[in-house]
């Protein structure tokens, strides 16, 4: 079941929601969900559901509670264009700073990791190497990635990237994170495309996803994760 919750970010005092879910069963460990910059839509609500199946606890920020509390677009031309300008009215320091709470949050009660996804993916890449008491981190399709190849790590991250994304050229990611942190796994899907996660999507493929979520869940597991 999840409810909803109100956290603080250290940035700026600013009072953000986050959905939660308690674990199901034995306790793994917390995990951060990272939205894309569609908001905390059904597609997000489905990852908690999954990962709070798993016995872990989840927190998803609404890092764009700043501009629009509550914030959820459809998955169109209007949603990508006012997720973009969202994502420059909130900007990245306030974003990891939601996010460094949701560790901050869980961390009392074991390990933390992060999953994200397009714009979240590329805020799971940064958190892991600004941020402070992340255990690893899954970042899915984001189009920061390349830019920050050589960002220094703090936690191991997997990258998960689509073959046929029309956004992010996963060769040339791959390429690029080879060379500056060459322990990084890169994995590339090669039925699917940008948002694979999203089951039901068209450019989702239901092997790949599940295969992407079994392999995050392998990192987490070996970082601590019981």
């Amino acid at each position: 079941m999840t409810d909803t919750v109100t956290l603080t970010s250290a940035i700026d005092g600013f009072r953000f929601t986050a959905a939660h879910a308690q674990p199901q069963g034995e306790r793994k460990g917390g995990i951060v969900v990272v939205q894309e910059i569609f908001g905390l839509d059904q597609y997000v609500h489905a990852d908690v559901a999954r990962w709070s199946a798993l016995g872990f606890e989840v927190l998803a920020p609404s890092i764009f509670d700043r501009v629009t509390p509550g914030y959820v677009a459809e998955h169109d031309l209007q949603g990508f264009q006012t997720g973009v300008a969202n994502v420059g009215a909130v900007g990245l320091d306030a974003m990891l700073s939601d996010i460094q709470a949701c560790i901050d949050e869980l961390a009392p009660r074991g390990p933390v990791f992060a999953v994200g996804y397009c714009l979240g993916g590329s805020l799971v890449w940064l958190a892991a190497g600004k941020l402070k008491g992340l255990a690893a981190g899954a970042a899915y399709y984001g189009s920061m990635i390349a830019a920050n190849a050589a960002l220094p790590l703090n936690a191991p991250v997997v990258v998960h990237l689509g073959r046929k994304d029309g956004h992010i050229p996963a060769d040339d990611v791959k390429a690029k994170l080879g060379q500056a942190h060459a322990d990084v796994p890169v994995f590339i899907y090669e039925n699917s495309g940008h948002g694979f996660n999203n089951d039901g999507r068209p450019d989702s493929d239901l092997d790949d996803a599940r295969l992407a979520r079994q392999r995050s869940l392998e990192l987490f597991r070996a970082h601590g994760a019981g």
